[in-house]
């Protein structure tokens, strides 16, 4: 029996220059960043993990909570990780204490798998694919003034791209998702997949008026349209929208998920595994989503070890329907996914292959603690 000997968080971010930043209708991100969780266990094994949320305050948990960890089988984690969540006098469930339990859930998974000599696709479920779709999720506002010419810059190189689909950001207005819509649909060309995402900025009355306009666009789905427990609006949605809605990487908890899933409030789940529990809530939420027969698409954007742990859970998804399960792979910049690793995700032909190595088949490259700890 393998025990845990010891848990540490690793801050790691990069700072984006002013001009250069991009983001959503809530605003633009001055810097991308997350909480590395790396496990290591008696025997010399060392596991990586991603939790993503304030540094700051998932540390403080960890400080709180590492003493249930340590000297337990890593096999058992997900037991102690239960009891620290039912104890009486838990402090609830916010995100930043999920999120913890996650990252050292996918440590676990990754120690666990090197233990074994096995994929954690492999330990999961089993790999049902060597190589997964991804989408090439961008289309961001940015800091200048000039939207539509940064719009066609960030999407005309993709043009002839390999990506089976796009993820374009909206939100601003309905004549503006317009406008955004039909130029993204114009550059990625008639037979790509088009979705869209709003990051929770609409009313359901905004949220149908743009999904009336951009609706001769054929898009694919409608993200986030509206605030993240919106319920009610989720569930008028579900009955007026004239095109798929797609939500969940703002659900932190298994249990909001399951309100979605047996609300029927989405056509697409889009967990978040370093936000909401790591791989044992994942395989919760896909068994529940395959027993509504609803749609699960993995939300991503971290670093290279949250890619990872995305491409290992899809990869060991059974087949459901037609459309096969989509990662988001962000195509702005990300020196954090790009260049964390010793040897980053394979991109080829708009897929990712799946690491065949034991555990989740990755390393830290030699100076990524150095580059990018952010203390």
């Amino acid at each position: 029996m393998s025990r845990i000997r010891d848990i540490t968080l690793v801050p790691v971010a990069h700072a984006i220059d002013p001009a250069q930043a991009y983001g959503t209708a809530r605003g633009l991100t001055p810097s991308r960043g997350a909480s590395l969780v790396l496990l290591q266990t008696e025997d010399g094994v060392q596991g990586l993990g991603e939790a993503s949320g304030p540094a700051a305050v998932t540390r403080a948990y960890l400080d709180i909570v590492k003493p249930d960890f340590i000297g337990t089988s890593v096999f058992a984690q997900r037991g102690v990780a239960q009891t620290i969540l039912a104890r009486p006098d838990h402090m609830g469930l916010p995100n930043p204490l999920v999120a913890l339990l996650g990252g050292i859930d996918i440590a676990a998974h990754d120690a666990m798998g090197k233990l074994l000599g096995i994929s954690v696709a492999d330990l999961i479920g089993g790999r049902q694919r060597e190589r997964v779709p991804v989408y090439a999720s961008g289309g961001y506002f940015t800091a200048g003034d000039d939207q539509e010419a940064a719009l066609a810059v960030q999407l005309e190189p993709l043009h002839s791209s390999a990506f089976p689909a796009f993820k374009i950001r909206i939100g601003r207005s309905a004549e503006e998702d317009l406008w955004r819509v039909r130029m993204a649909r114009r550059l990625v060309g008639e037979g790509k997949l088009l979705t869209v995402d709003a990051n929770g900025a609409y009313t359901a009355d905004a949220a149908l008026e743009s999904m009336r306009r951009m609706a001769p666009f054929a898009v694919h789905w409608f993200e986030d349209p509206l605030a993240p427990q919106d319920w009610g609006g989720y569930a008028e949605l579900a009955h007026r929208a004239p095109m798929p809605v797609a939500t969940g990487k703002a659900l932190h908890t298994v249990s909001d998920l399951r309100r979605a899933i047996d609300g029927r409030l989405a056509a697409v789940l889009q967990p978040d595994l370093t936000l909401c529990g790591g791989f044992e809530a994942a395989r919760a939420v896909a068994v529940l989503a395959a027993a509504e027969h609803l749609r699960l698409s993995p939300h991503c954007w971290g670093t290279g070890i949250g890619l990872a742990v995305a491409v290992h859970w899809v990869a060991s998804l059974a087949p459901h329907g037609p459309t096969p399960p989509l990662v988001e792979y962000d195509v702005a910049p990300n020196p954090l996914r790009d260049e964390l690793l010793a040897e980053p995700l394979r991109l080829r032909g708009g897929m990712l292959e799946v690491p065949t190595g034991p555990g989740l088949g990755i390393e830290l490259a030699p100076d990524a603690l150095t580059r990018f700890g952010g203390g």
